[in-house]
């Protein structure tokens, strides 16, 4: 547990984070957001973890910030609630393993932001899926702005300008959801999932998640990049054990967990 909203579980090679605050729809306070960045980043840290799932506790994901404590008033010197969401959202959006939200109920604004920070999105039928700025008189943070874009392109223009509210058919039609499941199946579908990407090499899938991400935002991998991870390619053990296991017609076993080079 980070926080008594915030909660964090390890199970074998999957770490969870739940909102636990489904009285509120599990809105999230300042001290969540705050939270919810040292869960992402104590799981980034944590070797035995390969697979992170984000999801709310109860009826539903995320109804997004709490907008009473917005425009709060804080001490000099600490930082603002826009500060806190943010670095939360780089935490999750930058977190160097497999991320997968599970939707269900509403996903709407901050919530939505949160499940887009995700690599991959799982939605329960009935979830509702929103980015509401225009509802309230402000201009949606850059960061989550552009990951917004990068995953759904001109559709997020109209999310963004109407606030409206589209159902998970919708959201699976314009690339907002991955897989929409029902309430029977979803658990199963996410088991199955969790065990396919702990069984694949991390290298293989932190190495994608960096370079993909530099494409969408510069249309290119910069080429320090890319040595860079030719050059932990060359010192894992994951390519040696991939071809062997291929060779030998097994499972294989990779073993890497992390940077081991500059």
């Amino acid at each position: 547990m980070v926080a008594a909203d915030v909660r964090v579980s390890v199970d074998g090679a999957v770490g969870t984070i739940t909102l636990h605050r489904s009285a509120k729809r599990n809105a999230v306070t300042y001290d969540m957001w705050v939270a919810l960045g040292e869960a992402a980043r104590l799981l980034a840290h944590d070797p035995a973890v390969r697979v992170v799932v984000l999801r709310g506790e109860g009826d539903h994901f995320c109804a997004g910030a709490d907008i009473t404590e917005l425009l709060a008033q804080r001490p000099a010197g600490t930082p603002s609630f826009m500060d806190v969401n943010m670095a939360a959202e780089h935490a999750l959006a930058t977190l160097p393993k497999p991320t997968i939200a599970v939707v269900q109920g509403d996903c709407i604004g901050g919530g939505a932001a949160l499940a887009i920070d995700c690599d991959l999105r799982l939605a329960v039928t009935g979830a509702r899926f929103g980015i509401t700025p225009a509802k309230l008189g402000i201009v949606y943070p850059s960061a989550s702005l552009e990951r917004a874009v990068h995953l759904l392109g001109p559709a997020a223009k109209r999310l963004l300008y109407t606030g409206d509210l589209i159902d998970a058919d919708e959201a699976l039609r314009i690339g907002l959801v991955d897989e929409l499941l029902d309430a029977a199946t979803v658990e199963a579908r996410l088991d199955a999932l969790c065990a396919t990407l702990a069984e694949r090499s991390l290298l293989t899938q932190a190495g994608t998640k960096e370079m993909v991400a530099a494409v969408l935002a510069h249309g290119s991998v910069p080429a320090e990049l890319a040595a860079s991870w030719a050059r932990e390619v060359a010192a894992a053990p994951d390519p040696a054990e991939g071809v062997a296991a291929f060779v030998e017609r097994r499972p294989a076993r990779f073993t890497w967990s992390g940077r081991t080079t500059e």
